[in-house]
């Protein structure tokens, strides 16, 4: 925090009684509320102490310190769901569900930069994590970080690229087992396991379980972009490949589709050609009854002939269906225009469909967060749309929306809630939560690199017919002094509450404040920061 900040802060944070507080564990010097104290009995939970000295400042001059902030810029509008994430960049999205939850795994797509320090075109040589997020209601989304795939800090040290993961879970010898399937660059597939969605995750094979020295391979031209499906049976089956050999613009002969075996690492048998027009990349399978539809995205040179015959153009999300896992399939319809159309900037067509709590959605990605950035360089986010699937399967075109997810449950304010599950982000940025998570790069997170004038949106909290009476949220890494507003329906409405937060704790601190007018039914809210220098696990309501 720069001097002027701490000065304004010793001004206006003056002693009260029983205001609001802040209790803290370990302080270690650095800036604090000069207040007095009162006694209550310590409780601790798990890392976190609630302390008996407490810290009370008046409401009234922790609002002074929003008064006339200048809002940090959001990278997308407070009304919109898309894209799912503006923390950072995600490409090429694969949703698995998962019990009450669904996670998305993303191409790790990160800025680069020339020795000047201008931005780079994005080549994609350099990526070899995936990202992973999670949602259970569709339009608030909990970061899991970061999972290193390849590389030298990778679980798969023997490749070099982690592009355009799938994901599956299986249940083996009684504990479920989850897999993340990845493409080494266009040379080859690989796997890597792990207990939990999000990690740690484990290379038990050592190399590619798809390589181009394994017949019906060699002659794919990229080995990569799989999809996985594991069927109603427990049979799990494996789609990749992608290419357009010279001279092969309508039938590129490049796809391929694998039985996977039990242990989900290994090839049943050899993989089968599937017969994809004007294929280009992108594998996705799912299923509707008992029909079988790959969808993949079409090539970039689809002439007359082809759009006559089949109704697609360049670089579009088309489907083929059949009523055998293997094939052969026939074409179905096109499904998704390139996002191009709707942002205005071009580029590749990645997606995933996938039904979740008996509604259908798309994810897929676009260039949308770069342009709102003013990059350009072809860095990707990820978007999710709700559709109606027809009984026959058919879905038609569907819409490049912003905005058209139904949410499917309220979050519950009673319960602790993770900091980084919002559906806006303004200024902030995810920060691992504890050793492990430092350590793997993916698992629990909390929020950080806050400044004045940033903010979160949480879309939908029901706080039931009764009014909550307080608010608290549990503060890591408290290095300097700071306050949180809390609004509802608007980022700039009355306040709800302003919560102190102490400086100099070494430890988890729970930081709390009565709320000054009543609060109950279903509300977006919003927590606005003053402060730099301290971080935020979670957020809970009390009544």
């Amino acid at each position: 925090m720069c001097r002027a900040k701490k000065i304004l802060f010793s001004l206006f944070a003056l002693s009260a009684a029983g205001l609001v507080a802040c209790g803290s564990n370990q302080a270690s010097g650095g800036e604090s509320f000069p207040t007095e104290t009162q006694t209550r009995e310590e409780q601790t939970t798990g890392d976190t102490v609630e302390n008996k000295e407490e810290t009370t400042v008046k409401t009234e001059d922790l609002a002074e310190y929003f008064k006339g902030m200048k809002l940090t810029k959001s990278m997308k509008t407070l009304v919109n769901q898309n894209p799912i994430m503006t923390q950072r960049f995600g490409a090429d999205p694969f949703a698995m569900v998962y019990g009450d939850r669904v996670y998305f795994y993303m191409t790790q797509d990160a800025i680069t930069y020339e020795a000047d320090g201008s931005i780079k075109e994005n080549t994609y040589g350099n990526i070899n994590t995936i990202s992973v997020v999670s949602t259970d209601d569709m339009v608030n989304f909990t970061d899991h970080g970061q999972i290193a795939v390849a590389g030298k800090n990778g679980a798969a040290k023997w490749a070099n690229n982690s592009w355009a993961p799938s994901a599956a879970w299986k249940t083996i010898d009684g504990k479920d087992k989850f897999f993340l399937y990845f493409a080494d660059g266009g040379g080859g597939i690989g796997v890597v396991t792990s207990d939990s969605p999000t990690g740690p995750f484990v290379d038990e094979v050592g190399k590619g379980i798809i390589r181009r020295d394994m017949e019906m391979c060699g002659n794919v031209l990229w080995l990569f972009d799989p999809a996985v499906l594991v069927d109603d049976d427990g049979r799990a089956y494996i789609y990749f490949g992608g290419g357009v050999p010279e001279g092969k613009v309508s039938d590129p002969g490049t796809g391929r589709v694998a039985e996977l075996g039990d242990d989900m690492m290994s090839l049943k048998g050899t993989p089968v050609a599937i017969d994809v027009p004007y294929l280009f990349e992108d594998s996705g399978i799912h299923k509707v009854g008992d029909t079988y539809y790959f969808s993949y995205c079409s090539n970039w040179q689809v002439d007359a002939e082809g759009t006559a015959k089949y109704g697609f153009h360049n670089a579009e999300i088309v489907t083929l269906e059949s009523k055998n896992p293997m094939g052969p399939f026939t074409f179905k319809e096109v499904i998704l225009k390139n996002p191009g159309q709707a942002c205005g900037l071009y580029g590749n067509n990645h997606h995933a469909v996938f039904s979740f709590q008996g509604n259908w959605y798309i994810t897929y990605h676009s260039r949308l967060l770069e342009k709102t950035m003013g990059i350009e360089k072809g860095y990707r986010a990820t978007h999710v749309v709700q559709f109606e699937m027809g009984e026959d399967g058919t879905i038609g075109n569907i819409p490049h929306s912003q905005d058209s997810i139904t949410q499917l449950k309220y979050v519950n304010p009673y319960q602790p809630v993770n900091a980084t599950n919002v559906s806006v982000m303004a200024g902030t940025d995810s920060v691992p939560a504890d050793e492990q998570t430092k350590k793997i790069g993916s698992g629990t997170f909390g929020l950080g690199a806050i400044d004045s004038g940033d903010y979160v949106k949480i879309t939908g909290v029901d706080f039931g017919d009764t009014s909550a009476k307080s608010v608290k949220v549990t503060v890591m890494n408290s290095k300097e002094a700071g306050a949180i507003r809390v609004t509802v329906g608007t980022v700039n409405s009355e306040a709800v509450a302003y919560i102190p937060v102490a400086a100099g704790a070494t430890a988890d601190i729970v930081c709390e404040a009565e709320l000054l007018k009543e609060l109950t039914g279903v509300q977006d809210l919003y927590f606005t920061f003053y402060g730099e220098g301290y971080e935020i696990r979670d957020w809970s309501f009390t009544k």
